[in-house]
């Protein structure tokens, strides 16, 4: 494979999952790690990626929730996702979520008249719960990752599994019928697992162009999803599999 297809490839991996991992990429293309990382170096200095250790992460993920439509990726998408996700929040509702381009979204496509409870470790998602006139909003302490600008750890962790919610919103990495949904960031999949077990009801958010896909780390298997959000209609064929396994799907 050429450079420059191996560029496209990248920007692309790291455009839909948010984050890559040099030896995955590696395996992937069948090219060294050197090989890589000169690649997500020339990326970097380009200004298509965010080179980190041991990977890269996306312009949109890493940016903090300010970008505009043109700086996320499948942006037309996850509105129409967030939109979705909006009709299952009722008044009243004590509600957990993550973070992500997709969360940010929903939060910012909130009505104003909506009375609720939103509790996240995600930096970008409780700036914007904080601009919403009726919002309660509790903010998850900890360490901060970097790259995805959520809460991790311990103290993090432990906080969540003190909670039990109406309803957990997490954006996902993959997903597929036989093994669920996975990660490729230790951190925060052990944050996420947390959500799950202290929510009532787990939606997953996500494009999809993600649905059938898997990562490296199992995050939940696909008896613990109550919905599943995506931007297709909820009788496309693709989505079959997920409702034939139980799972509502918006």
């Amino acid at each position: 494979m050429q450079k420059i297809d191996r560029h496209d490839y990248i920007i692309h991996q790291v455009n839909l999952h948010n984050k890559v991992l040099l030896n995955d990429l590696s395996e992937q293309l069948h090219v060294s790690n050197d090989t890589i990382r000169r690649d997500l170096q020339e990326l970097s200095d380009l200004g298509r990626v965010i080179k980190v250790h041991g990977g890269a992460v996306s312009l949109s993920f890493h940016g903090g929730g300010h970008q505009s439509g043109n700086d996320v990726y499948a942006y037309t998408q996850k509105k129409i996702i967030a939109r979705k996700a909006i009709s299952l929040i009722k008044d009243g509702m004590f509600v957990l979520t993550g973070g992500g381009t997709t969360v940010i979204e929903m939060a910012r496509a909130l009505p104003n008249d909506l009375s609720a409870t939103f509790i996240s470790g995600s930096l970008p998602a409780l700036l914007e719960y904080s601009n919403h006139p009726l919002i309660d909003v509790i903010a998850i302490g900890d360490k901060v990752s970097k790259t995805s600008r959520i809460t991790v750890g311990s103290e993090a962790i432990a906080r969540i599994k003190e909670l039990k919610v109406d309803i957990c919103f997490m954006g996902i990495n993959a997903i597929n019928v036989e093994e669920g949904v996975s990660d490729n960031d230790w951190d925060i999949v052990q944050v996420k697992k947390a959500m799950i077990e202290a929510s009532r009801k787990l939606v997953c958010l996500t494009i999809s162009e993600k649905i059938n896909s898997r990562q490296v780390i199992p995050i939940c298997p696909l008896n613990k999803v109550d919905t599943l959000i995506t931007e297709l209609s909820p009788d496309d064929p693709l989505l079959r599999p997920y409702v034939r396994a139980g799972v509502r799907v918006l």
